[in-house]
């Protein structure tokens, strides 16, 4: 069985990547089909991205290089680092300003995982949109090959 799929891949560089990364992938998300019904669900990537974005520069003092994939059942947010550390969830103290971003992903993706590499790691995060009609997969031109999921 051929799986159909869609997708975007962007580094962003420690200096200027956070809020850039959040305004490049709303943009992004809004070429898929059920992104206009679902406003909720594009906020809770937008700020996975933001979060994972940010693990990135500030703990693993890397550039974040992030891909979408939208397969008609789950956009995979997946963000690489260069630093092999697998992320921790904390118990931040009340008035703490970090020590959220594992927690709030958790919470906001309906799966996640981290993956080591030889030189760091990717964590991804799936959301699986309400209306999204797995049937129908990702709108593609018709006269354009869409790109295959990575494993």
């Amino acid at each position: 069985m051929a799986v159909k799929a869609m997708g975007w891949a962007h580094s962003f560089p420690m200096s200027k990547g956070v809020r850039a990364g959040r305004e490049w992938t709303r943009r992004r998300l809004e070429s898929l089909p059920w992104a206009a019904a679902e406003p909720h669900t594009v906020d809770s990537v937008v700020l996975a991205v933001s979060e994972l974005i940010t693990n990135a520069h500030v703990h693993a003092h890397s550039d974040a290089h992030l891909v979408l994939t939208w397969d008609g059942d789950c956009l995979h947010v997946s963000v690489h680092d260069e630093d092999p550390t697998l992320p921790r969830q904390r118990e931040p103290e009340p008035g703490e300003v970090s020590g959220r971003g594992v927690a709030i992903v958790r919470t906001l993706a309906d799966e996640w995982g981290i993956r080591c590499q030889r030189q760091g790691k990717t964590v991804t995060a799936c959301f699986r949109p309400e209306e999204a009609d797995p049937d129908v997969g990702p709108h593609v031109a018709p006269d354009v090959d869409p790109a295959r999921r990575p494993e």
